[in-house]
This record gives C-alpha cells, structure tokens and sequence, in this order.
C-alpha cells in the first residue's frame, strides 16, 4: 500500500514555524542586551502601545470568515477554551503570587499577565502539537475581543489587592491597541484580500520584531530589580504557564472534548498574550510591574515548542483546518 504523501505547508505556515522558533532566542537575546546595556535602549518605552497595535492589526490581517464562524458551528469549546482561559490564568497568577510572596509590583505584574487574554503564537504551537488549529483561533480571537472588558475587570479585582489599578483608562487603551487594530486588520483582508495574501508570509516576522522591540523596552526599564529577583520572577513565570497547561488540559477533559481540541485548550490557557500585558503594566502600574510580562514572552514560547513537539510525537487526530499561522 502506498502512503499518500502529505501536503507540503504554504510559505505562510512555513514563515511562521521558523518564526516561532526563532522568536525565544531572538528575544532572549535581546532582553540580555537590554539588562547589560539598558541606557541605550531607554528611548524605546514611546513605541510600546504603537507596536502592539501593529501586532494586533496583524492579527486581524490573518483572521478569515471561516475561523470566525466555528465560533457559531461548534460554540461549546469555544465557551469552554475562553472561560477557562479568563478564570484559570488570572487566579492562578493570583495564587501563584500569594505562595512565593513576591512584592506588590510584580505580585500585581504576574496577575495581569494572568488577565489578558491567550497568546498569539497559540495557533502555531497547537499546529505543531497536531491540536485543534481551527478552534485556537476561534479561541484566540474571542478572548483577544473580550479583553477589553473582561481584562481591566480582573485586574482591579485580583491586582488592585496590592496597588491601584485604573480599569477605565485601562479599558480605554486595550480598545485602542488591540480591538481597534484588529478591526482594522479584518477590513483590509475583506477590501484587498490579494495583497494581503501576497503579505502573509512576512506577518510572523513583524510580529517577532515588534514584540522583541517591546521586551527590551520594558527591560531596559526593569534592568536592576533583574538583577536582584529575576530568578524568583522566572520561578512565578514558569508556575504560571505551567499550571496554566495542565489546567486548561484538565477543564477540556472534565468537559469530554476530544484529545486534539483539549491539547488546544491547554495551550490557549497557558499562553497569554503577555506583550500586551507588558506593555499595560507600564503603563498603568510601575516598570517593575512590566517585568512578568517580558518574561513570560520568552518562556511560553520555550515551554510551548517543548510541550507541541511531546505531544507531536503521541497519535492524537489532527485539526482538519489548515493554520492561520500567527508568530506574535
């Protein structure tokens, strides 16, 4: 019998599997220049919100009707992927926080991270784990649209316990660099889809760019208390993503969703778009605060690629639905 060869990936899947990989060492590395060198880079802290936006327009860019629609064909995981989502991280950043008595701003940094919705780079690591790459979107893109109400919301519950949180300014700012720029980025695909076709390989890349730009921002920001407490930051960091793993694996289960949809919903819970919560942290509580996020942006893509390639090697079914591949 002849194994029917499987389809080679388009150049966008390919761009964004290389980016995904890369973007942990480029980061890294950058981070490490930002903690030796971190006047040199001081200059960057204006260009924070504009870059988000540029990686959430991106975001709106790949987003097509069919990705939206399973959100109305198969709602049930979709509910369950986004509510685990936004109970799980935020009070398990809580809890996390609590039980390594880490100071005020980066107890309150952590839990914000656990507040904003799931990671961009969550639909290329359920690819590459044979998950449910249609229904990562859909989770992707639902959280990342609630995140205007619901992030400013649990941050003044959970974070407000260890200083003041600004919801409302908050809000404000989530509706400008990510809700606005995702409706942007949907309206150009709808009006020029060919030429956003002909972009879609290069978005991995901007996004790795923008986002490595916003971590040494806020590194070069937070480069002495690094020096003093960035082993206990990385410990709450990988507690964090970790137990957000194996929770959000664990509600899928309860719920008796398939094996690829609950690999999915792991990865949706555990990585969290913490660009975006790096940069609101700066903003709106202290530099210090900022630091859980920056770090988070390298570690979950780490633990990601991890995890994508132990479950790649187990049989589960694969998600009939090609990837919109995002690296962010």
């Amino acid at each position: 019998m002849t194994k029917t060869p499987s389809p080679q990936p388009s150049a966008e899947e390919r761009s964004a599997r290389i980016a995904v990989t890369l973007f942990p060492l480029l980061i890294l590395a950058g981070g490490v220049l930002a903690v030796l060198t971190p006047n040199a880079f001081t200059g960057l802290a204006p260009l924070i919100n504009p870059l988000l936006g540029v990686i959430m327009f991106g975001m709106g860019l790949t987003l097509t009707p069919p990705d939206l629609a399973l959100v109305v064909r198969r709602p049930i995981p979709v509910v369950i992927g986004v509510l685990a989502q936004f109970a799980i991280m935020p009070l398990l950043g809580w809890l996390v926080s609590a039980l390594l008595g880490l100071p005020p701003a980066l107890a309150a940094g952590v839990i914000l991270v656990g507040c904003c919705p799931g990671g961009t780079a969550s639909n290329v690591v359920s690819y590459l784990a044979r998950g449910d790459v249609a229904l990562s979107v859909a989770m992707t893109s639902v959280s990342t649209l609630l995140a205007p109400v619901l992030t400013p919301v649990l941050a003044l519950w959970l974070a407000g316990q260890y200083m003041p949180v600004d919801a409302g300014s908050m809000a404000g700012s989530i509706l400008q660099i990510v809700l606005v720029p995702v409706l942007l980025g949907l309206a150009v695909r709808f009006f020029l889809p060919g030429l956003v076709n002909r972009c879609l390989p290069a978005l991995p890349w901007v996004s790795v760019a923008a986002i490595t730009v916003v971590v040494v921002a806020v590194v070069s920001g937070s480069a002495g208390i690094i020096l003093s407490a960035g082993l206990l930051v990385l410990a709450a960091v990988i507690l964090h993503n970790g137990l957000g793993y194996a929770l959000g694996y664990g509600a899928a289960r309860l719920f008796q969703l398939p094996v690829a949809a609950r690999r999915t919903t792991a990865i949706e819970v555990g990585m969290q778009n913490s660009g975006l919560a790096a940069g609101l942290a700066r903003q709106y509580l202290t530099p210090e605060s900022a630091l859980p996020g920056a770090i988070f942006s390298v570690w979950h893509n780490v633990s990601g690629a991890a995890l994508a390639a132990y479950w790649r090697r187990r049989s589960a079914p694969t998600s009939a639905v090609q990837p919109s591949q995002r690296a962010r």
